[in-house]
C-alpha cells in the first residue's frame, strides 16, 4: 500500500492503541503531518479507560506539539478513512469506533480485520517499530522527514523505545532509519530522563528478588509486573550484572500476550537466537547477539501449548533450548570421512563487489544484510560475494581467482532488503546491487559437507566469536583442503548451490 492510494479520501482519522506508547504516537504524527499537507482534514485520536499518564509522554506530546485527542465515547462514528496505527481494528487494546472506511498501518503480527480491504492494509511484522514502517511509506511518497526535525526525533524516539534502546531492532531498515535520522539529541535526552515513574521503580525492585535460577547453565527467568517494555530492559540489564548470571529472559503479561526481553553476555548464546527460539511458532522476536526482545501471542500459546502456563512454558523452552544444540569450534572438531560427501559447486551466476573500486583502501565501512550487520576494513584482496537469495559473504581474491571468472550474463536476486554498504566515517551509503559484477563457478570449487539432523552453531576459523547456526536441514561444510575452515550452508541455498561430485 502507498499513501498517495488513501488521498482520495478528503477526512482521515489516525487511531494510536488505548494507553498509546512512544511508537503510535509518532508514527501517527508521521502521518498527521503528510496527509495535512495534502491539504486533507485530518486528526489523531486514541480511547480506552485513561488518559496518557507517562511523564516521557506527555513531554513528548509537548516537545513535539503532536495535536491527539482522547476520545471516551465508543459511539462516536468515524467520518471517512478510519486508519489504525500500531495496532488493528478488532484487537483488544483498540477501542472500536463505528467508521465508514478503514485502512491498517502496523508492525505487530496479526490477523487484520475482514474489514479492511487487502489494498489498504499494510502489516510488516519484521519490522521493530510502526515508526520505521512510516518512515520508509513517507520516504515512497517523496516525503523529508529530515526536513522537520521535530518529526525526524519522534520517530527515532519511537523505535528506541519499542526496541528497547535499539537492542531489540529486527530488520536493517530499523537500522538505515536509525541512522539516517538527524534527530534533536537534547530532546531524546531529555525524554529519556523523563521515563522512569516511582511506580515503575518499584515494580523493577520487586522483579528482581522474585527470579528463578539455573546454576548449571547460569541463567536466570523473572516474570515481572505489567510495565512498560523499557522497564523490562533495565530489569534485564541490572540482572546480566549479577557474577552467575550470564543469561537471562524477563517477562511481563500486556494486552493480548508477552512481552520479553533478552541478555547474554557468553558467545555460546545469542540473544536473537534464543528469541526466535522462545517465540517459534506462537509469536515473534529479533535483536543482538547480546541484546534481544519479543513477543508470545496468549491466544497462539494456548492452542499449541494447551496444558502450559507461561511460567511453565518458559521453563520448558529454556530446558529444550539447551538440549537442542551442539556447539563446534573449528581446529577443534574432526571430521567424520563416513558422514560427509564430495559436492562441487554448480555453475550458477551469483555476484562479486569490489568495494574498493568505490572507496579507498582502510575505509571504514559496515555491510548491512538480512543477516545483520558486518563491520570490516576495505581491503584490496577482499571481495564481497552476493548468493542467490541475497547472502553476503567475503572472500580472498586469491580464492575468489582460483575457483571464479567474471561473466557478461545477468545476475538476478529476488531478496527483500538489498544488502548495503555504508561507509561507517562519512555515513555514505551505496546499495551492493549498484556494483555486482556477475560470476560463476570455475567447477573447481570442491566441498565436503553433510546435511544436519539436529541444530549445530559452529564458530568458524575467520570469526572465533560469533558461531553461524545451523538447522536442521541446513549443511556443514568445510573446504576439502582445509577441513579446519567448518561453515553453515542454509539448506535451500546449499540444493541451488552444490551438487554431489
Amino acid at each position: 500500500m502507498r499513501l498517495s492510494d488513501l488521498k482520495k479520501y478528503d477526512k482521515i482519522t489516525l487511531q494510536c492503541h488505548d494507553n498509546p506508547d512512544a511508537d503510535a504516537l509518532a508514527s501517527a504524527y508521521g502521518l498527521y503531518l503528510y496527509f495535512r499537507d495534502q491539504g486533507k482534514d485530518v486528526r489523531i485520536i486514541y480511547g480506552g479507560r485513561n488518559e496518557i499518564q507517562k511523564s516521557n509522554l506527555k513531554l513528548m506530546l509537548k516537545e513535539f506539539s503532536i495535536p491527539v485527542t482522547y476520545i471516551d465515547d465508543k459511539r462516536m462514528h468515524i467520518d471517512g478513512l478510519l486508519i489504525t496505527v500500531d495496532c488493528q481494528e478488532g484487537e483488544s487494546n483498540v477501542t472500536p469506533f463505528e467508521y465508514d472506511s478503514l485502512a491498517i498501518i502496523d508492525h505487530h503480527q496479526s490477523s487484520p480485520s475482514p474489514l479492511a480491504a487487502m489494498d489498504m492494509t499494510e502489516i510488516r511484522s519484521e519490522l521493530g517499530s510502526c515508526s520505521t514502517l512510516v518512515w520508509q511509506l513517507l520516504g515512497y511518497e517523496g516525503f523529508n522527514v529530515n526536513m522537520n526535525s521535530k518529526l525526524a526525533t519522534a520517530l527515532y524516539y519511537g523505535l528506541m523505545t519499542d526496541t528497547s534502546n535499539f537492542a531489540e531492532m529486527k530488520h536493517p531498515l530499523d537500522r538505515d532509519m536509525q541512522d539516517s535520522l538527524a534527530y534533536d539529541q537534547s530532546v531524546i535526552s531529555l525524554l529519556v530522563n523523563s521515563n522512569i515513574s516511582l511506580r515503575e521503580l518499584e515494580i523493577a525492585g520487586v522483579a528482581l528478588i522474585r527470579y528463578v535460577y539455573n546454576p548449571d547453565r547460569r541463567y536466570a527467568i523473572i516474570h515481572s509486573q505489567p510495565c512498560d517494555p523499557n522497564i523490562l530492559g533495565l530489569i534485564a540489564d541490572f540482572l546480566l550484572q549479577v557474577d552467575v548470571i550470564d543469561i537471562c529472559v524477563v517477562f511481563n503479561e500486556e494486552s493480548g500476550g508477552y512481552k520479553f526481553s533478552v541478555r547474554s553476555c557468553v558467545k555460546e548464546v545469542h540473544a536473537d537466537e534464543l528469541i526466535e527460539f522462545l517465540t517459534a511458532d506462537i509469536g515473534n522476536g529479533g535483536g543482538h547477539i547480546d541484546k534481544a526482545g519479543g513477543f508470545i501471542a496468549k491466544n497462539r500459546m494456548e492452542s499449541v501449548y494447551k496444558e502450559l502456563d507461561i511460567d511453565a512454558y518458559i521453563g520448558n523452552a529454556m530446558n529444550r533450548y539447551f538440549a537442542s544444540s551442539e556447539v563446534i569450534y573449528a581446529g577443534r572438531y574432526k571430521i567424520d570421512p563416513s558422514e560427509f560427501k564430495k559436492y562441487v559447486k554448480k555453475p550458477i551466476i551469483i555476484g562479486m563487489v569490489d568495494p574498493s573500486e568505490f572507496w579507498p583502501k582502510d575505509t571504514l565501512i559496515t555491510v548491512r544484510t538480512l543477516e545483520g550487520d558486518i563491520n570490516t576494513v576495505i581491503d584490496e584482496n577482499t571481495y564481497i560475494m552476493v548468493g542467490i537469495v541475497g547472502e553476503v559473504y567475503p572472500i580472498r581474491k586469491e580464492k575468489f581467482d582460483s575457483t571464479y571468472m567474471i561473466v557478461d550474463e545477468p545476475y538476478e536476486c529476488d531478496v527483500s532488503y538489498t544488502p548495503t554498504i555504508r561507509n561507517r566515517i562519512t555515513g555514505e551509503m551505496k546499495e551492493l546491487r549498484d556494483y555486482i559484477r556477475p560470476c560463476r563457478s570455475t567447477q573447481t570449487n570442491y566441498i565436503l559437507a553433510k546435511e544436519l539432523d539436529k541444530t549445530v552453531k559452529v564458530f568458524t576459523s575467520w570469526d572465533n566469536q560469533n558461531y553461524m547456526l545451523g538447522r536442521q536441514h541446513d549443511y556443514m561444510a568445510a573446504r576439502i583442503d582445509d577441513n579446519d575452515d567448518i561453515y553453515i550452508i542454509e539448506g535451500k541455498i546449499f540444493a541451488k548451490t552444490y551438487e554431489e561430485a
